[in-house]
């Protein structure tokens, strides 16, 4: 029996039980694998906190040079978010996974060793590009490699090492704070450890069977993927399922003129370009760059360090595991519409005390607006942007939704500090929420519902007409 499942709009998407594949260890590994790709992403993001200072005054660098060395990575990865859907097509998900952990490794490395603010510039900016393209390659692969009733969960650990890496860089710069004056480079070179792990573990990874059927026409070779996939499905049923991804890729194949920019792929362009907007709107890069600045104006300041590494990190952890848990069982869009309240309430009461100079209601407000994302906008944006673009143009379509995130983080990151000197804090938080407000009328209006839902189906529930 098919369940449908709410689109929001007044459509459904009804899953196929022909492709309800049951979760193997295999399966598990290959997600678990590629998914290390956030957890190099979250600790190569995190990890300068514990070597800038050192950095600013082993160089002598000015304001400027020092922003735009610590900015490096993050230049880096807007390129390779916008770019990255390119080798992830061309040459495959699995040597674009595999090139990624190389680019890490020489980043780690460089970073280590390196002997001059331009030399570690070139290593940061290369450690950025391997996040970017990671953004588009692991979620896109993990998303056509696992079983529709599993694919939130899966592509969502994405997220999920994201974060963990986060917390892991936080401890690794403590444990190696007291080893002398080059602890900075050890904080910043032993990320080339956990690199080579990873870009070894992908060399084990089968190749994404939409990418061999559709993209390199080798059916012989997607058809033993689908086989290691789902060992216990008969070949007719596996032939049959080779067959749905096929002829989706012919149709748009024979339609292709039109390409990407085209009125026909306007759903899944906007939802792309929205839900990593409203990512960004919520002020999510602003309140985890800048907590300490934030803590500080309510008086905390001593304790601002250990609340921006300890608290906000410990509650995005958690949250993001407890998302991870929820996404194929709630949806998609129910997880976002409860973000999206919990980011109303939370930075609402953010502004309110500001305004009101109740400063004691902050923290709290601010880990739960952490545990809004994470539970919400955290652990959906990358699994629904890899699922709503027809399988011909999910590659671009993950580039442009990453892409469209890493622009506006890094215009956030940019102005975030004005915003706090032209205008007081209370107004501020009230612009997040309002954005916030716009954000939960867009998924009540326009954001389906995907989970459970084969990719294939997807395209043709959204209005994608055979492209």
């Amino acid at each position: 029996m098919h369940t449908p499942v709410s689109t929001g709009t007044g459509s459904t998407l009804q899953s196929s039980p022909e492709l309800r594949t049951p979760m193997s260890g295999r399966l598990f590994f290959w997600a678990v694998t590629s998914a290390l790709a956030g957890f190099l992403f979250g600790f190569d993001t995190v990890v300068i906190s514990g070597a800038e200072k050192t950095i600013q005054s082993l160089w002598h660098l000015s304001a400027g040079m020092h922003g735009i060395a610590l900015g490096a990575a993050l230049y880096g990865t807007v390129l390779g978010s916008l770019f990255g859907g390119w080798p992830t097509d061309k040459l495959g998900r699995k040597p674009t996974l595999f090139w990624i952990g190389v680019l890490y490794i020489i980043s780690a490395v460089g970073c280590g060793l390196a002997w001059d603010v331009y030399s570690f510039i070139a290593a940061r900016f290369l450690g950025g590009i391997g996040i970017g393209v990671s953004t588009v390659a692991a979620p896109l692969y993990i998303s056509e490699i696992a079983p529709p009733a599993h694919r939130g969960r899966l592509t969502a650990m994405f997220q999920f090492n994201i974060v963990f890496g986060i917390i892991i860089a936080f401890v690794s710069n403590a444990l190696l704070s007291g080893i002398g004056e080059n602890a900075w480079r050890w904080m910043l070179g032993i990320a080339a450890f956990p690199s080579v792990v990873y870009a070894v573990l992908c060399l084990t990874l089968p190749e994404s069977p939409r990418w061999l059927l559709t993209r390199k026409d080798d059916r012989a070779a997607g058809l033993r993927v689908l086989a290691l996939i789902n060992p216990t499905a008969s070949q007719a049923d596996l032939a049959a399922e080779a067959d749905a991804m096929t002829a989706s890729a012919t149709e748009q194949h024979a339609d292709a003129a039109s390409g990407f920019w085209s009125w026909r792929l306007r759903v899944p362009l906007l939802l792309a370009f929205l839900v990593a907007f409203f990512n960004q709107l919520s002020g999510i890069n602003a309140v985890l760059y800048f907590a300490p600045r934030i803590f500080e104006l309510t008086g905390l300041g001593t304790k601002a360090a250990l609340l921006q590494s300890v608290g906000i990190g410990v509650t995005n952890l958690i949250f993001t595991f407890v998302g991870l848990g929820l996404i194929d069982r709630l949806g998609r869009r129910t997880l976002l519409t409860i973000g999206g309240i919990g980011y109303i309430v939370s930075l609402g009461l953010c502004a309110w005390a500001f305004f009101t100079q109740h400063y004691a209601v902050v923290p709290p407000c601010i880990f739960a607006f952490i545990a809004s994302h994470a539970i919400g906008q955290g652990t959906v944006i990358w699994v629904l942007i890899s699922e709503i673009f027809p399988n011909r143009f999910r590659a671009a379509g993950q580039a442009f939704g990453c892409g469209t995130h890493w622009v506006f983080a890094a215009l956030l990151t940019t102005y975030f500090p004005t915003m706090v000197e032209k205008f007081a804090p209370g107004y501020v938080f009230s612009f997040f929420c309002g954005m916030m407000v716009l954000q939960l009328l867009w998924i009540i209006t326009m954001v389906p519902e995907t989970k459970g839902v084969p990719l294939e189906e997807i395209q043709r529930r959204l209005g994608i007409r055979d492209v």
